[in-house]
């Protein structure tokens, strides 16, 4: 069995991420949710520990197992990194190397896997270039861009920063855990 971590940040598009933990552990995936602060705000960890039948990790001192140190654990058995919503916050994060939830530092221990970023965030923000060098430098680290689509935010704006829709994430994550690239 494949294990994915799924960060879900800050985005009004976290919700969609109950859908994507309840088809990536009926398609036989081991899912184990990180939640960020933000992304909290927008989903109960309840929900996603429902959804991916796994204790959904909300803080890096978190630490209710004596015998490991959890972040590093969770790294070291993950298959791939999936973090959809990637809110303009957590990419800037990752790219810097900032390590202050549980999310990031647990990224920032994953070694020789697939990483996955489906951004999510109004227009405005997605097409600042900050936000694109950000998306750029990870790009360059190896991560790779499930891109936002266009579509009326939920700001009401219309243009590119929705979240991909679930189906062409899941079947981005089946692609890298298959062996072939994106």
């Amino acid at each position: 069995m494949k294990n994915i971590v799924l960060g879900v940040t800050g985005s009004i598009a976290a919700y969609k991420a109950a859908d994507l933990a309840n088809i990536l552990t009926k398609e036989g995936y081991n899912v184990d949710v990180i939640l960020t602060h933000g992304g909290a705000q927008f989903i109960t960890a309840l929900t996603l520990q429902t959804l991916s039948k796994n204790r959904v990790l909300t803080d890096v001192f978190q630490e209710d197992w004596p015998q490991e140190v959890k972040h590093i654990s969770l790294a070291k058995k993950a298959d791939l990194l999936l973090v959809a919503p990637a809110s303009a916050d957590v990419i800037a994060k990752l790219a810097c190397g900032i390590a202050d939830d549980m999310l990031t530092t647990t990224a920032l221990a994953m070694r020789g896997i697939p990483k996955l970023l489906a951004p999510a965030m109004n227009t405005n923000m997605y097409e600042n270039p900050i936000v694109q060098d950000n998306l750029q430098k990870l790009v360059n680290y190896g991560w790779q861009l499930i891109d936002p689509k266009e579509a009326r935010l939920a700001c009401g704006d219309l243009g590119k920063g929705a979240m991909a829709d679930v189906k062409t994430i899941v079947a981005a994550v089946a692609e890298q855990l298959s062996g072939k690239a994106l």
